[in-house]
């Protein structure tokens, strides 16, 4: 299929998503099922990444700028900037867009190949605001929680590795963190990771609603599909997003 006709049914597909539900009582319990599911099962595997990288970061920044020209509290002030403009609210997405999205198109792809979808189509249910709606708006509404407590480990583990590594002084590392902060970059890290969940989710339930075939290999390919094409779209509006509001 080319480029336009995936375009035109993914287009269609969020307007089925996004009508009122038919059941609002039944919405809330997915929503708060999904809630669970996608943000907070995500929380161990966000605080671990970020925690390690942080550590990481912090080596290899130091290592890297032991210059004595360079003022010691830079690798504090790196490691902040970073975790705000790019870790925290990038790459984080596209380590969630493996482990959730993959989730999603699997989890949607089975129930469509085993005819579920189906199912409810005939009963006069709308699948696509059943199935998708409660996902978008769950993961949409957990990113800015696990974007803080991203950029909360990541400076943790900065913190634990000056402290304990014997690289540099913990009061440089401290000074370095809250130097000539930028309060806007905390809203911009949060918008922008809220804007690639909606393309996790958004992009995942597509490839699992209108996987094609009836085996698992077909639904192995729409999980596939669903990674590769939410990583690339996150990388695109990346570009995006900071040319327009930093550039």
């Amino acid at each position: 299929m080319g480029f336009f006709h995936i375009l035109g049914e993914y287009v269609l597909l969020q307007v089925k998503v996004f009508r009122a539900p038919d059941k609002g009582r039944m919405f809330w319990r997915q929503f708060a099922e999904e809630l669970d599911k996608l943000g907070t099962q995500s929380i161990p595997i966000d605080l671990i990444i970020s925690l390690f990288i942080g550590a990481i970061m912090t080596m290899q920044v130091k290592l890297d700028t032991s210059n004595p020209l360079i003022p010691r509290y830079s690798t504090g002030l790196t490691m902040r900037d970073t975790l705000l403009l790019e870790f925290s609210s990038t790459i984080l997405c596209l380590i969630l867009a493996g482990k959730v999205g993959s989730n999603i198109a699997s989890e949607i792809g089975t129930m469509r190949i085993t005819e579920q979808i189906d199912a409810m189509d005939i009963m006069g249910i709308n699948s696509a605001n059943y199935l998708i709606l409660p996902k978008i708006t769950a993961f949409v509404l957990m990113m800015p929680m696990l974007v803080v407590f991203s950029i909360a480990s990541g400076l943790v583990g900065g913190y634990l590795i000056a402290r304990y590594g014997g690289i540099m002084t913990v009061d440089d590392y401290m000074y370095g963190i809250t130097y000539a902060f930028i309060p806007i970059h905390v809203p911009y890290a949060i918008t922008k990771s809220m804007i690639f969940g909606f393309v996790i989710t958004s992009i995942s339930g597509y490839y699992g609603y209108c996987v094609r075939g009836g085996g698992a290999l077909d639904v192995g390919k729409a999980s596939t599909n669903a990674v590769v094409k939410s990583i690339v779209v996150i990388l695109f509006l990346d570009i995006f997003i900071t040319k327009l509001v930093l550039g």
